[in-house]
């Protein structure tokens, strides 16, 4: 008969007790190291339409979020830095060279960026346009953006979360699991649609099950998800630093 040592009847023990207590708060089967769904909130082990159902009220019910990665559209890319909630949202967004900051504080919208954003290439203003002289003094500057304009509704929406995320978090035709992941050290579920080419979406196996990383249908971008109900706080750039340039922004 071999003798154990008694370090490793005691860690041994130890083991024992934690898996007990996991079965006996969690209402799992047990402490396999096999079982990848171990410890995890369980909706590794559901159907994809179900996981997708789940994360999307997670992520609804959340009380804000921060967004980051690319999304492509109309032959557009946008990288994108938001943090958002349900009154509003502030961050950056990068497209074609040019990079913008963006606020929306309920339905006010303001949109902050440098003097060659707002001038146009041949450096000349046309009847809509911003001539240099203009343009320095919006750089810098946030500009409020007349709810008129036609530029509101597209710039407000990446301050959206709920627009934002609609249009985001639906992955496109059959929906299948594609196993266990992980993405900045949380454990994941993977789900796709049409085998990832209607995108694929990771989902938090610890905790809440929010959404954590996005690969968009048809190589349309990828997003990546944190933050998920930390507030942040939310106010209107003081009058020394806003510009209110009337019923239309000019042209860039």
């Amino acid at each position: 008969m071999t003798a154990i040592p008694q370090g490793r009847t005691r860690r041994m023990g130890l083991l024992g007790a934690m898996c007990a207590l996991v079965v006996t708060g969690t209402g799992l089967t047990g402490c396999s190291s096999d079982d990848p769904d171990a410890g995890t909130n369980g909706v590794g082990k559901l159907p994809a339409d179900q996981i997708q159902t789940k994360t999307r009220a997670a992520a609804d019910a959340a009380d804000a979020v921060r967004l980051s990665g690319t999304v492509v559209t109309s032959g557009r890319t946008y990288k994108l830095d938001m943090r958002l909630k349900a009154d509003g949202g502030t961050g950056s967004v990068t497209a074609e060279g040019a990079t913008f900051r963006l606020l929306r504080v309920g339905e006010k919208l303001f949109l902050k960026a440098d003097a060659e954003f707002w001038t146009h290439e041949d450096g000349k203003a046309d009847d809509k346009g911003t001539d240099t002289a203009a343009a320095d003094k919006l750089d810098g500057k946030f500009v409020k953006v007349p709810q008129g304009d036609p530029s509101y509704k597209r710039f407000s929406g990446f301050t959206d979360k709920d627009v934002l995320l609609a249009g985001l978090l639906t992955l496109h035709g059959d929906l299948a699991t594609d196993g266990h992941h992980e993405q900045s050290g949380t454990r994941t579920i993977r789900i796709t649609g049409d085998d990832g080419s209607g995108g694929t979406l990771d989902v938090s196996l610890e905790g809440t099950p929010y959404p954590l990383r996005l690969e968009r249908a048809g190589g349309a971008g990828t997003l990546t998800f944190s933050g998920w109900g930390k507030s942040f706080e939310l106010a209107a750039p003081a009058k020394g630093e806003t510009v209110d340039y009337g019923k239309q922004l000019p042209t860039s």
